[in-house]
């Protein structure tokens, strides 16, 4: 039996930290969409390429710069294995206007759209931990009901409330047919609980087409803890990999009980391999954009990173004076921006992921994107799911 690879449309791809995520996860990219230019020159300064009626298994990334309204997915339909996309956050996001669903960057129902033109056997889609406020949970039940019946579709001159009162009755019947049903999970996650090495809480949401038989798939269980970063620590172990003089004391009776899981990552793990920036806006002739910038300042509110502890979440740097997420404290107490490419670390890209543009829009890029690690184990999980699920008609052939 030879397969076919797994396809995928990637949606508001920003810097390609879920889209590289995917394609490591064996998923092959049919078409990639991405509005902002610098971050299309990103994707194309790596893996991406314009797209052409022509398509292979050996093809770059097929990229559309440009509005995702714009795109008509139908030539696509029933050839797709997931759809996939970190839907824009700033209306969602707690440095945000808080606009939410009257927010003309609120994209989900461009997702749903690329869904009803597709029906692929999977969706995967991530956002910030905001779409969960209080606030925003109505329209956020809203989104999971559209997702699960995405084709019982928003009348014109219908307001969301009203359709979400349709699709709850329509649930409730459970007529519909199951290629035309998804079953959907929520899913807010720690990355540092999956090896990243970053707190950065998101919420990924998952479907599966119901045809597909999968609604026992459960989420990928965390890997890592704090717990048993604080046991590390305490025990010496963490000190000694890095060849250190333990830095707590620490009472036997008092060490944290180990809980079978690995420790989390901190910032020492992610970047201790790299030597300190040459100087101010002098690049590193080893490392891609590695390089000192002046500046770094802590003040109340603006404190640093700490070595020893995951890095604080990286943000897209465009809701105020950030909160020192860009900034660490060395050892010997004093402090200096991180470089973009121990930003990069912290958001687990790999060392040769070039960034277009000048470094606040490297590191905005960065910020807005989803860490490659952690949308790797979302990825490869959906992937071994859809591999048990029931095949497409011509999907797969002997």
């Amino acid at each position: 039996m030879t397969t076919q690879p797994m396809t995928s449309i990637e949606l508001f791809a920003g810097g390609g930290g879920l889209a590289w995520a995917m394609h490591e996860a064996g998923f092959q990219h049919v078409l990639v969409n991405e509005i902002e230019h610098r971050a299309c020159e990103t994707l194309r300064a790596n893996v991406a390429r314009e797209v052409s009626p022509q398509w292979s298994a050996e093809s770059r990334w097929p990229l559309v710069e440009g509005d995702v309204r714009d795109i008509d997915f139908s030539g696509w339909e029933g050839t797709i294995d997931v759809v996939a996309g970190g839907v824009p956050c700033q209306p969602w996001s707690l440095g945000g206007a808080h606009v939410g669903y009257d927010d003309p960057r609120n994209l989900w129902p461009e997702l749903f759209r690329c869904v009803r033109e597709t029906r692929p056997r999977a969706v995967i889609a991530e956002n910030v931990r905001g779409l969960l406020r209080p606030s925003f949970r109505p329209y956020y039940e809203y989104i999971l009901n559209e997702l699960r019946l995405p084709f019982e579709q928003r009348v014109e001159g219908e307001n969301w409330r009203d359709h979400d009162h349709r699709l709850r009755k329509a649930l409730t019947r459970d007529t519909a047919e199951p290629c035309e049903r998804y079953d959907v999970w929520c899913l807010p996650v720690n990355a540092a609980d999956y090896g990243v090495p970053q707190i950065r809480h998101r919420v990924f949401v998952v479907a599966f087409r119901s045809d597909l038989g999968l609604a026992d798939w459960e989420c990928p269980p965390a890997s890592h803890s704090e717990n048993a970063l604080l046991a590390d620590q305490a025990n010496g172990h963490y000190w000694h990999r890095h060849e250190l003089s333990p830095r707590l004391q620490v009472q036997p009776t008092l060490i944290p009980v180990r809980d079978g899981l690995l420790p989390w990552r901190t910032l020492r793990d992610a970047i201790r391999d790299m030597p300190e920036p040459l100087g101010d806006k002098i690049e590193h002739p080893d490392w891609l954009h590695h390089y000192g910038w002046p500046g770094a300042r802590e003040y109340a509110g603006h404190t640093p990173n700490l070595l020893d502890r995951p890095a604080k979440t990286v943000k897209a740097g465009v809701h105020g004076v950030p909160g020192g997420e860009t900034v660490l404290r060395r050892d010997d107490g004093s402090i200096r921006y991180m470089t973009v490419r121990e930003v990069a670390r912290v958001m687990t890209f790999p060392d040769h992921w070039r960034l277009a543009g000048p470094r606040g829009e490297q590191m905005r890029q960065l910020g807005n994107a989803v860490p490659v690690r952690l949308g790797g184990v979302i990825a490869e999980s959906v992937y071994s799911a859809l591999e048990r699920g029931n095949a497409l008609p011509g999907r797969r052939f002997a």
